[in-house]
């Protein structure tokens, strides 16, 4: 079983660098590119036109100006909403971002994503992949693209149309449950994602020992954090990977 040979860093900064920016922006992922950070963390989901933006939540009210579930919109819709003056006033008239004008700024910035396949209640797993999928995997190298999900359906699905050597997957966690291995197997996931506070030390060894790269989201404190390095963590997904600058280990890079 031959995966893409990633080069994770320690650091991945989750939603884009979502403390300092409007989450799953354009601006949040400048931002994170800026700050020096070489991946970031997204969520990808569709519009009721079928269109595939990087959004988060079921509806639009939380980081925007609209309302609703975002199955009402479509694309032409979806672009009248200010999704960035929710976070400030500096960011009045940011655009919900589609998952094509993502992929050109990841490509233009030469960065990496974690691209979350956000399956929320009542909307189609297969649909999703079969937009997303051919679209990243024509934007990005193998090497730059991790596709994760909560939803088994999705990853088998995108597992369908890729192998191993094309497409690396991420199995996403709350907490880890006792089949994870077995899960894991069934769709020959590339890496294991867990909710660090859910996080227990021999699982932590299991998943190390089983050849699987350990990320853990979502680390917003470095010094409640720092015992997991010793469990074997490759990465960490924070809103501000920034905190961890100066915090050791000192060999920490961003």
């Amino acid at each position: 079983m031959k995966h893409p040979t990633i080069s994770l860093p320690r650091l991945i900064a989750h939603r884009g660098l979502s403390r300092q920016a409007p989450e799953n922006s354009l601006s949040a992922v400048r931002a994170a590119h800026q700050a020096g950070i070489a991946w970031v963390e997204l969520d990808v989901q569709l519009l009721g036109d079928g269109t595939p933006v990087i959004w988060h939540d079921l509806g639009v009210s939380r980081c925007s100006d609209g309302r609703g579930s975002l199955r009402r919109y479509d694309w032409p819709q979806a672009c009248t909403l200010d999704t960035g003056s929710w976070f400030g006033d500096h960011f009045s008239g940011e655009r919900m971002a589609s998952l094509e004008a993502m992929l050109a700024l990841l490509v233009e910035l030469d960065m990496g994503v974690n691209l979350e396949l956000k399956v929320n209640k009542g909307r189609d797993p297969i649909a999703l992949v079969d937009s997303v999928l051919p679209r990243a995997m024509q934007a990005l190298s193998p090497q730059r693209l991790i596709l994760s999900s909560f939803n088994q359906g999705a990853l088998a699905h995108a597992r369908d149309h890729a192998d191993t050597s094309r497409l690396a997957l991420g199995a996403l966690f709350g907490s880890l449950p006792g089949d994870w291995h077995v899960q894991c197997q069934a769709v020959d996931a590339f890496s294991v994602h867990v909710h660090w506070p859910r996080l227990k030390r021999p699982q932590a060894k299991a998943i190390s020992e089983a050849g699987y790269p350990l990320i853990c989201y979502t680390v917003n404190d470095p010094s409640a954090f720092a015992p997991r390095w010793g469990w074997g963590v490759t990465s960490a997904i924070s809103d501000d990977p920034t905190l961890f600058k100066n915090f050791p280990p000192h060999h920490l890079s961003v």
